[in-house]
């Protein structure tokens, strides 16, 4: 295996890493801003509305789904490498 490759496989396992972790802090603190929202206003009032925690998941949630599309599905870096070499193997270089 190349160098190069050996890189990217590095570059790919950080990404996929990192998102791991930034899973887990979005579980932790969505479910710990849920526990204040239903322990302060949720008991009482109930489900009237959109209670603030949904905007938080939304906004953070909409950040970490792009971060799991780069991960898991490659970027545009990635892609033109691999057609590169693809036309490179076709022209027999």
């Amino acid at each position: 295996m190349s160098a190069e490759k050996d890189e990217r496989l590095w570059r790919l396992a950080r990404k996929r890493a990192s998102f791991k972790r930034n899973l887990f802090v979005y579980l932790v603190i969505n479910l710990f801003l849920w526990a204040v929202w239903w322990f302060t206003i949720g008991k009482d009032k109930g489900f009237h509305g959109y209670p603030w925690p949904v905007w938080v998941m939304l906004g953070w949630g909409i950040g970490l789904a792009f971060q799991y599309f780069n991960a898991y599905n490659g970027n545009h870096n990635d892609l033109a490498q691999e057609e590169y070499e693809r036309l490179r193997r076709e022209k027999g270089l």
